[in-house]
């Protein structure tokens, strides 16, 4: 894949599977880039909305006679787009039951929405994108194509295709993807299994994303269950990742090795 140091490269997309060092790299370039502004997962941000609650002006005042004493965090933590808001709902601290589950239900994800409309809010948001020096963590892939295969079950042409149409939104913007490979994802879920655990070395991050995948209509339909059904989405969703880097964003891409790079060859 090509890559020009010389492009103006004013917006990067860090992309990669689970546990390939996204997190990581997005700090170390943010330090390395301190001018930039850096959206991460449960942030606001303009292009992105993972876990956040995505509501029609009903829906927020519904959401804020259902939880009066939440009424302040709520406003302090809603963006609004137009006829929506936006509402960053994992930020919010709270031992009220079922919060963070009923608002889970109002994101773009998880078969929330059927999928002419996903597509029109990911398209009409990515189309109002005007930023520079921005840093975005896993915004173009991961949520988006977990929502495709898992929930609204379209094959990988359907997805590709989806993926060409983007490019074609973002054609005027000025970005690069900057894609971490895991080789082994056997691995590396192996190690995040235990990175991801609590003090008592109980897992966290395994069981629930097992859960997630188990629970998936795709999930129950291919009977992915445990360590090996994990690995069977995750080499799928990886051949797609690499097939949609080199056919739609060739030019706007570099992969490179999980794990195995310098950071000042991208800057």
């Amino acid at each position: 894949m090509n890559w020009n140091k010389n492009d103006l490269n004013e917006n990067y997309f860090i992309e990669g599977l689970q546990g390939a060092g996204k997190t990581t790299f997005v700090q170390n370039l943010s330090q390395k880039l301190e001018t930039y502004t850096v959206f991460r997962e449960g942030d606001y941000s303009p292009v992105e909305l993972a876990w956040c609650a995505y509501v029609t002006q009903e829906q927020y005042h519904q959401i804020l006679a259902d939880y009066p004493s939440l009424e302040t965090e709520i406003r302090e933590k809603t963006v609004t787009e137009g006829a929506h808001k936006i509402i960053m709902y994992t930020q919010i601290l709270t031992d009220l039951p079922d919060f963070h589950r009923n608002l889970e239900k109002y994101e773009i994800y998880n078969g929330n929405l059927d999928r002419a409309a996903f597509e029109r809010v990911v398209f009409e948001r990515f189309g109002r994108w005007q930023g520079t020096n921005q840093i975005f963590e896993c915004s173009i892939f991961q949520n988006i194509i977990e929502n495709q295969m898992l929930y609204l079950m379209m094959d990988d042409d359907g997805i590709v295709d989806f993926y060409g149409r983007l490019a074609r939104v973002l054609a005027d913007k000025k970005y690069r993807i900057i894609y971490l490979n895991v080789a082994d994802i056997p691995g590396t879920i192996g190690v995040i299994k235990k990175e991801r655990s609590d003090e008592n070395g109980n897992e966290l991050w395994f069981p629930m994303m097992c859960r997630f995948l188990e629970e998936s209509p795709y999930g129950k339909a291919h009977a992915l269950t445990g360590m090996e059904g994990l690995i069977r989405h995750l080499e799928r969703r990886r051949a797609l990742e690499l097939r949609i880097l080199d056919e739609i964003f060739a030019d706007r891409s570099v992969l490179v090795k999980s794990k195995e790079y310098d950071l000042e060859d991208f800057l």
